[in-house]
């Protein structure tokens, strides 16, 4: 296999800060909810409660983080340390961002909720969640992720590989700026019976946050704890015995299942012995196995070309205790609520020569106790082998008992002198810290990176950023490589003036380097043109028009112009109106009609007072305008501010502009 390269990460006091939080998961087993904040995009994984405690004690840390801010929230697979808690965090928090998870755990996750709230023993107080109403509603705020499918997310990229553990089960690449960080959560890089092995990103992240659970222990290898589990259970049945497996109904109930199906058909002495699962979920749950049978490992895709490998041939459903022939010999699946804490079968495991029954008679105890595991966990070779070929600076212990969370520290610092790697083993609520230095690179597209510049040669286009990527393209090709366009403003102006128009000409040829003729495109006759960008023409006796295409030297082009047109009109003799001679009666009361309506759609009903002045009364504050000098009195400040603005823009509105003299 071909050696990563590692990146090139510099950590340095300056720079923009990571942070990464436990908020569950922190040197325990349990309740992983890990929180990752990065240039203002907050990323949270998993959603899980702590399986030893009940009510709002097994739920993480909510508190410590403000869930409003959180963008993304990653689950990576259904079991309820990784996800239970994510119905109380979507109904029952602030939480606006979006939820994800692959197909096949967002299908499991609804049943595993379902029987958790159906066999949870905790008082209806200390229930997170009630009913189904709230796990439905939940279900559709979860958006589903394929394997390998780049998300992004308010700048934040991220994408998934497959984790092993359970089906479904997905590691997160999350991307920011650059910045990757990889979060396993739970898993396996060892191939079993019917699930792939965790893969190997083809990225090195900068930070990997990893499992610990199984520390520096090692596993059997497969065949040897699968030869062992099926010879207990041979010689058991073969003696006349009877099997009690307990096993969880998703995961490890499938392979076993898988393995005892597979052993049953090869050996036929055993046909007339039969298997039993007591486990409705593990029913449910079988036919979302057989959907998505295409994500699992290549032996199962081959079996099911001419088979469906769950539906098995020596092992059938125990629905009820009363369609339980207890006969002979039998092998019987079953959850391991029964194991728990005051129970016979606890009791029992301690292997005691006499045990109490629950009628209070004492009998000698005829049975024997095997411990067999089969990990969905990566052991400590898993674990080293999967650093070393990943080479991560930064690495972050998560989901491990902390004195063996301590003893895999220790075990990766010595094997990994050589390569500097950081790691670090937070508890619940303590931060990590990193500043990470991140170059800003703009790639450019379309036309602008057909020539090669030469080295110090500029080049000019637009910059277009998105989320924290740049591109740099030329403008015709923004509607190519984004989502935007382009489109050029025209604008004109008319300016007052009743001069020849060839004194504007003139004077135009004598301030510009370039006044050429062009043909108007409304009226096909001559016009000036002002270096090629602004035209000039006479619209009447008494106005000229400029027209021309925006941009900042057009737009400075233009200003000039127009200045030197105003001097000209400056400088010719004006005969001033008498505006009292020259409007009529008539438009005067227009114009008063026209203020009155204005002024009443502003502030409401007008009085008109003894003195002549208008009374406008608004929210209990009066003020008293003077319409001949504009002026306004108020014991409110602001009223008086307002009116007399708005009578101020209402006369430059209704009346025209005064003619000025020299």
């Amino acid at each position: 296999m071909a050696s990563l390269k590692r990146r090139d990460t510099t950590l340095t006091r300056d720079g923009d800060q990571l942070i990464i939080t436990p908020l569950g998961a922190g040197s325990e087993v349990g309740r992983s909810y890990v929180f990752m904040s990065f240039k203002d995009k907050n990323i949270l994984f998993d959603c899980g409660i702590h399986p030893a405690y009940s009510g709002m004690a097994a739920l993480p840390y909510f508190d410590e983080i403000d869930p409003s801010t959180i963008d993304v929230l990653l689950v990576t697979h259904f079991h309820l340390d990784h996800a239970a808690s994510l119905p109380y965090f979507l109904e029952k928090t602030t939480f606006k961002g979006r939820v994800f998870m692959t197909h096949a755990t967002k299908a499991v996750y609804k049943l595993i909720l379902l029987d958790y709230v159906k066999v949870s023993k905790v008082s209806v107080e200390d229930m997170l969640f009630n009913n189904e109403q709230d796990i439905n509603r939940s279900m559709e705020k979860i958006e589903v992720i394929d394997f390998h499918q780049t998300v992004e997310v308010n700048g934040i990229k991220f994408w998934c590989y497959t984790a092993g553990h359970v089906l479904g089960a997905a590691m997160f690449m999350v991307d920011i700026a650059g910045v990757r960080v990889l979060y396993t959560g739970d898993y396996s890089r060892e191939e079993d019976r019917h699930l792939c092995a965790a893969e190997l990103p083809q990225f090195s992240p900068d930070i990997c946050i990893i499992e610990s659970t199984y520390g520096v222990q090692l596993h059997q290898p497969r065949h040897v704890r699968e030869k062992r589990f099926t010879d207990v259970i041979h010689s058991i049945v073969a003696g006349g015995g009877r099997v009690l497996i307990p096993a969880f109904a998703l995961g490890r109930a499938q392979e076993l299942l898988l393995i005892l199906d597979e052993y049953w058909s090869n050996h036929p002495e055993l046909h007339k012995i039969p298997i039993y699962y007591a486990s409705p979920l593990a029913k449910k749950c079988m036919a979302v196995y057989q959907t998505y049978i295409r994500s699992m490992n290549e032996r199962i895709c081959a079996q099911y070309e001419s088979s469906n490998p769950f539906e098995f041939k020596h092992i059938a459903p125990l629905n009820s205790i009363d369609n339980f022939a207890d006969v002979g010999p039998c092998v019987v699946m079953a959850s391991p609520g029964g194991l728990q804490s005051g129970t016979l079968a606890k009791t029992i495991i301690s292997e005691p020569k006499e045990v109490t029954l629950m009628n209070g008679f004492t009998v000698p105890l005829q049975m024997s106790v095997h411990y067999i595991l089969f990990p969905t966990h990566a052991d400590y070779a898993q674990t080293s082998t999967f650093l070393k070929e990943l080479m991560p600076p930064n690495i972050i212990l998560v989901h491990g008992e902390a004195t063996e969370m301590g003893r895999l520290k220790q075990k990766l610092v010595s094997e990994l002198v050589d390569s500097n790697t950081k790691i670090i083993t937070p508890k619940n609520c303590h931060s990590t810290e990193m500043n990470f230095v991140c170059e800003k690179m703009a790639k450019v597209l379309g036309r602008l990176a057909e020539k090669t510049p030469e080295s110090g040669e500029p080049v000019s286009g637009i910059l277009v950023k998105k989320g924290f990527t740049y591109q740099l393209m030329a403008p015709e090709d923004l509607h190519v490589f984004s989502q935007l366009s382009t489109a050029n403003i025209t604008q004109r102006i008319t300016i007052p003036y009743s001069g020849a128009f060839g004194g504007i000409k003139h004077r135009l040829e004598q301030m510009y380097e370039s006044v050429e003729s062009s043909l108007d495109e409304e009226t096909n006759v001559p016009v000036p043109c002002v270096h090629k960008c602004v035209t000039v023409k006479q619209d009447s006796e008494n106005h000229v028009s400029m027209q021309w295409t925006a941009d900042p030297i057009n737009d400075m082009v233009s200003d000039s112009i127009v200045a030197l047109i105003l001097n000209i009109s400056h400088d010719m003799p004006q005969v001033v109106a008498d505006p009292e001679a020259t409007k009529s009666e008539e438009e005067s009361k227009k114009a008063e009609k026209v203020t009155n309506a204005l002024l009443v759609s502003l502030f409401g009903d007008l009085k008109l007072g003894q003195d002549g002045k208008i009374v406008i009364t608004l929210d209990g504050s009066v003020a008293y305008l003077d319409k001949e000098t504009g002026d306004v009195q108020s014991e409110d400040k602001g009223l008086e501010e307002r009116v007399k603005i708005a009578f101020r823009r209402i006369q430059s509105a209704v009346k025209p502009i005064p003619l000025s003299s020299t």
